[in-house]
Parts: structure tokens; C-alpha cells; sequence
């Protein structure tokens, strides 16, 4: 979480007035954001649904799950909390996830609805009905049971946003095998870290994938990974971009070989409720990614639940449209689970949003007639940069509702959003939520909620949150910043960190006591009770929606043999969010070639281009500097408050505690010689 969300009162005329900082506060009284009250006549969150769930959270959470899953079995018990903050949801219930997000939308007679409109980044496309969905898990899933993947087996996934991707999600669910997605941008020995940490049996992988009009490798990642020693059996490659692959006999199967001659069918067997659906790293503070792990009944009631009344999905008429990718959280939940769970038609795009143009998410808004676009900040700002006459020139009039996700909206991108893709009128529900929470958790409903542009403003139904002071105490004063928490117990819920029982407690539960999980987000509420996010306030940082570690980035930093010490920071950045702002002291070697003329900007290049063939591009620095010593208290702890006052070139603050207050002086001096674009 990322820029400081200005508290905005109202906003401006989006149909008259261009979005600028002045005009938002200009015309701050002049916008009535309440709903449409067709909109809210067909809107499937209701404002009785903030009722029931507070006169009996459980019970209210209970309906959800029965009304919105099939059960092979009922459950027994709703919530058992005797254990926390270890939750076990919908106890004795058993379900197959694989057949709530497929068959029973065929045996109900939508076999021949769209699930997928698939759209390749070159302009090839699939058509995916749930009767042609239901073909290809069930393939897929004798595929994968043919190489020994069996229930509480672990299969990574390392795969481009392509339908074979969704196939194996759903296979692995099917099979009672826990899935570990991981992003295709990240590098060999991230992937390494995942299928180690997972104990991964299969890799599923691809030769390659498309991005910007070229096709670049994945599966040499894998055979990088696997260098190492590894548990894995066997890996299934995709052939996406018919480019050669290295190729390991005995381990490495094509897909086409193995998938295609598969049986059709496959019964689905159910699982209880508390069976890992998926495990998903995510950065942590110690520089060791966190496995966080979902499980069945209680995840997938909350994204069906919260995709149908935050979304305000319609099955039989909405084409939906979430911009992520599968390898994040908000793929798991919005991609694949809760949309299908529903029965929805939506569309995937394997590309990037300016290949082969800067029109291409609106050529295919138009094309598809999107009805519910979800996407993150950073997208938005980016085509803000790009100019209104892009969308201008396409039909988006498809479109209906907008959501946001990843990280918060600065004010004037929710406006432009609104008026440009929006038409000026459509509503924004801003959501707030983690990998954690495993889905949304703040948000508008759209039918019931005045939007205010740049909050995400309340708690959903069901869910409870507060934010904390200093001393651990709650308090409702308006622009008074503290801690946001959760207070309740939710069905998606992590059930903790994969093997490490001990750093889930430590990591959620320990800030403010086992009452509360902290979810390392400062907030504040304004003066209608809205709450606002304010960031992280730990040392992830998140760019683009993506969160990184700022310790996984020094130890890759430190690990390039002319580093001696890094510190990492996040500093705002209006496109990303946040930026990685590197600082480092070289080792005395590497001091004299730095100081060479011209050397200097190439071992900077190289430290950027190290970080990200260790963790993946995502995380290459923004700017390097190499500096002379960094600011450590007395007592050795790196300051990193004033590498982020210098990153954002705002007033160094306070450095009495420094051992040796003149390294700022000298840090400063030398930031604009030393920082690389």
C-alpha cells in the first residue's frame, strides 16, 4: 500500500472539469457520488446485509456458505476459534472446489455458457464454455493423477495467463492437491526458494510466453530452479511460443503428449472444508518469502460471496473483466475462484496493456462487451499519463462498474477512471484487502454505499475491522492516523504460513495482543467515518500492486560480490506506487573501479540487472547509490526514515540518534550522481 490517500471530501464535475489538483478542490461540494437508484434496484449487495451480519456474524456467514456452495456434505459447526488465531471454518462440511467453480454449473444447464473468452496477446482467441471448462480439468486432472499427484501432494505452477493455467488451478483443486502459483516474472532462484519451501511434486510450466509482441522463456527458469537439489518428479510443459527447450528425459512431459489423450471425465471427490486449496508466497521482513495457505469452504464462500455483491456480478448477463494476473492473490480469488464459483462469463487477456497500442484494454472492452473492469492503480495512472484520447476513442459504454484493487487510488486517478472509462457515472468500488485476508474485506457496495473517491470506507458486511493508537487502543476521531485491524475471525482467513506455525502468530498476532490481526497497514478515518488506507507501515513495500521485501532485496543486493551493505527503501513513485530506491557501501575492491570515469553508472546497471535475476524485474532498484556508510543509530540499526526522506527528496528528519549525523550530509550531496533511471 502505497501513496497517502489526500482525504477529498467530493470531487469534481467529471463531465465539465479536467482533473487536476485544483479543480478537485474547486469543486469538492459539487459531486453527489450516492448510488444510481437503477443501480441499486438491481444491485445484488443490500443494505440489510450490514444488519444480518452484525445481529449474528456467524450465522449470517453460515447462510452465505450454504446458499452460494454445493456440500457433498453440511457442516456441523461454523466457526471453531478454540485454537486461535488458528480458525477452522464450516467444520465436518465437505466440498469439492474443482466442481463448485465447473460441473454444477453444467448440471444446471449452463454447460454452454461462455466461462472463458480467452484473447492471446497476438490476437489469438479461445472460447471457453463451462461444458468445454469441464472437459479440460477433468483432462488435466487424469494428467496429472497419471504422473502420481495425489490428495496433500504440493504442484507448482510457473505459467503464463493462459487457459491452461486456469485447467490445472482447477485440476490440482479437484484432486485435493495444494497448489503453489508462482509469478512468471520471477527469476530461477525465487522459484526455487517456492518449490523447495512447498515440497513441489510436479511443475507445471511453459516453454514460454508473450510479452510486448515477443516471446520470452519460462521453462529455463524451471530447469535453472531445478539445478538445485529439488523434490520434484516431473514437470508438464505447455506449448505456448514454440521456441526450443532444453529437455530432461524421464522428468520433463509436453502437454499435448500426456493431456490431450486423457478421458473426458473425472469424478470429483470431496474434501473437508479445512483441506489446503493453495499455498502463495508472498514477501516477508526476513527476506524469506511466506507461504501463506488457503483452504477450502471458508475461502471459497468469501470470494463467490464478495465477487457477487462488491462486483455486483450477474452471471447470465455480465461479462467481467479482472486485469491480474494468476500469480497473485487477486488471480486466485477473482480470476479463477469466485468468478467461476459463480457461474460468470469473463475475459482473460495474456498481454500488456500497450501491445500492439495503448488502446488495446479498450479495443477489447469494446470487443467483448466488458460489463465489471477490476485493475489496479498503476494501470489507471499509466493511462493517465498516456492521454484521455485513448479510451476516448473506443465504445466503452459495455461497462457498468469499475473496481480497484492492489494497493490505494489517489483521488484524481478515481476521478479520471471514472469519467474517462466510466462515462462519468459509473461507480468505483475501491477494495481493500491481502493475501492474507484471501479476499476483499473494505469496500463500497455499490447499490448501498455514497463513494467518497479514495477510500475504500467500511468494512463489508460480515467483516470487522478498527484502527488502533500507538498504546493498542481503538479510537473514531477523524484524521487521527494509527494502525488498521481486524477484530473478527473471516471464512478466507489465512490458516497460516506453510510449516511455520510460530512466524503466523508472531508475524499477525503479536503487535496488539491475540485479539487482533495486525495487517500492517496505517489508516485514519475522515470525518463521515470513512477509513482511509495509508500504507504500509512495516518494511514491504508494494510496487505496482506487487508486494516486495525490502530485506529480499538487500540480501540480493549483498550477495553481488562487490557489496558489502545495502539498505532498501520504498519511495513514492505516481506511476508504481512505490519505487525500490537501493543504497549500498561496496566492498573496498570494487571502491576504486566505482570511482573510474564512466565506471560508476555500468556497476550500477549491474547491481540493477543482479536484483533482478535474483528475485525477478519487478524488483530491480529504481535508483542505486553507492554511498560511504549508511545511517545506523548507535546500536547498529539502519535508519531507513531518512533514506526515504533523501529517495523523496523531502527534508531530512530528525538524526540525533545517528552515530555520525554528518553521513546524511554526505548521502544527500552525492544522491543525484550516484541514482541510475
Amino acid at each position: 500500500m502505497t501513496r497517502l490517500r489526500v482525504g477529498l471530501a467530493q470531487s469534481l464535475n467529471e463531465e465539465e472539469h479536467a482533473v487536476t489538483d485544483d479543480s478537485l478542490s474547486s469543486h469538492a461540494h459539487e459531486m453527489n457520488f450516492a448510488p444510481d437508484p437503477a443501480f441499486a434496484a438491481q444491485a445484488v449487495g443490500t443494505a440489510d446485509l450490514f444488519d444480518r451480519a452484525d445481529e449474528d456474524p456467524e450465522g449470517f456467514w453460515a447462510e452465505q456458505a450454504r446458499a452460494r456452495l454445493t456440500w457433498a456434505t453440511d457442516f456441523e459447526r461454523t466457526l471453531d476459534w478454540d485454537d486461535a488465531p488458528f480458525a477452522k471454518w464450516y467444520v465436518g462440511g465437505r466440498l469439492n472446489v474443482a466442481y463448485n467453480c465447473v460441473d454444477r454449473h453444467v448440471e444446471a444447464g449452463n454447460g454452454e455458457r461462455v466461462a472463458i473468452h480467452f484473447e492471446g496477446e497476438g490476437g489469438d482467441t479461445r472460447t471457453i464454455t463451462y461444458a468445454d471448462l469441464q472437459r479440460e480439468v477433468a483432462k488435466t486432472a487424469n494428467a496429472l493423477a497419471e504422473l502420481g499427484v495425489g490428495k496433500g501432494d504440493t504442484v507448482a505452477i510457473y505459467m503464463p495467463m493462459i487457459p491452461e493455467t486456469v485447467f490445472t488451478m482447477l485440476a490440482c483443486a479437484r484432486l485435493g492437491a495444494p497448489h503453489s502459483v508462482i509469478f512468471g516474472g520471477f527469476s530461477s532462484e525465487a522459484l526455487h526458494t517456492r518449490i523447495d519451501d512447498a515440497q513441489c511434486k510436479v511443475v507445471v510450466t511453459a516453454d514460454g510466453q508473450f510479452r510486448r509482441g515477443k516471446s520470452s522463456p519460462l521453462k529455463s527458469a524451471v530447469d535453472e530452479a531445478l539445478h538445485y537439489d529439488n523434490p520434484v518428479d516431473k514437470v508438464l510443459v505447455v506449448r505456448r511460443t514454440d521456441t526450443d527447450v532444453e529437455w530432461t528425459e524421464g522428468r520433463d512431459v509436453w502437454w499435448h503428449d500426456l493431456v490431450d489423450r486423457q478421458a473426458a471425465s473425472h469424478e470429483a471427490q470431496p474434501f473437508d472444508s479445512e483441506h489446503p486449496l493453495f499455498i502463495l508466497y508472498t514477501s516477508g521482513t526476513t527476506g524469506k518469502p511466506k507461504g501463506i495457505f488457503h483452504t477450502s469452504g471458508g475461502y471459497l464462500t468469501q470470494v463467490a460471496y464478495t465477487n457477487a455483491v462488491v462486483h455486483d456480478v450477474h452471471p447470465e448477463s455480465d461479462v467481467y473483466w479482472c486485469t491480474a494476473d494468476v500469480g497473485w492473490v487477486t488471480g486466485h480469488s477473482y480470476i479463477v475462484y469466485g468468478p467461476l464459483a459463480n457461474g460468470a462469463t469473463q475475459l482473460m487477456y495474456e498481454g500488456t496493456p500497450d501491445t500492439p497500442h495503448q488502446g488495446r484494454w479498450w479495443e477489447l472492452i469494446e470487443k467483448y462487451g466488458v460489463t465489471i473492469l477490476y485493475t489496479a492503480p498503476t494501470a489507471i495512472r499509466t493511462f493517465m499519463k498516456w492521454g484521455d484520447d485513448i479510451p476516448a476513442k473506443f465504445d466503452l459504454s459495455s461497462v457498468r462498474l469499475l473496481g480497484s484493487v492492489g494497493e490505494p487510488i489517489n483521488p484524481e486517478a478515481w476521478l479520471w477512471y471514472r469519467k474517462n472509462i466510466g462515462g462519468g457515472t459509473v461507480p468505483i468500488v475501491d477494495t481493500w484487502w491481502q493475501t492474507e485476508t484471501g479476499a476483499i474485506m473494505i469496500s463500497p457496495l455499490p447499490g448501498v454505499t455514497t463513494l467518497e473517491p479514495g477510500s475504500a470506507q467500511r468494512p463489508i458486511p460480515g467483516i470487522a475491522a478498527e484502527i488502533l493508537d500507538d498504546d493498542g487502543k481503538p479510537f473514531t476521531e477523524p484524521e487521527k492516523v494509527g494502525y488498521l485491524v481486524l477484530t473478527r475471525p473471516w471464512p478466507a482467513m489465512l490458516r497460516g504460513i506453510w510449516g511455520d506455525p510460530e512466524r503466523y502468530k508472531e508475524t499477525y498476532w503479536s503487535r496488539f495482543g491475540p485479539k487482533y490481526y495486525f495487517a500492517g497497514d496505517g489508516a485514519k478515518y475522515d470525518d463521515k467515518g470513512n477509513i482511509w488506507l495509508l500504507g504500509r507501515v512495516d518494511d514491504v513495500m508494494n510496487v505496482s500492486g506487487h508486494r516486495l521485501s525490502t530485506a529480499e532485496i538487500e540480501s540480493a543486493l549483498v550477495s553481488h560480490h562487490k557489496v558489502a551493505e545495502a539498505a532498501v527503501v520504498g519511495a513514492t513513485d505516481d506511476t508504481t506506487g512505490q519505487a525500490v530506491c537501493a543504497f549500498v557501501i561496496l566492498r573496498q575492491d570494487a571502491v576504486e573501479e566505482a570511482d573510474e570515469p564512466d565506471e560508476g553508472g555500468d556497476l550500477v546497471q549491474e547491481l540493477r540487472n543482479h536484483v533482478a535475476r535474483e528475485i525477478g524485474p519487478i524488483a530491480k532498484p529504481r535508483q542505486i547509490m553507492i554511498v560511504p556508510e549508511l545511517p545506523k543509530t548507535r546500536s547498529g540499526k539502519i535508519m531507513r526514515r531518512l533514506l526515504k526522506d533523501v529517495a523523496e527528496n523531502r527534508e531530512v528528519g530528525d538524526v540525533t540518534t545517528l552515530a555520525d549525523s554528518s553521513v546524511m550530509s554526505m548521502i544527500k550531496e552525492g544522491m543525484t550522481a550516484g541514482s541510475s533511471e
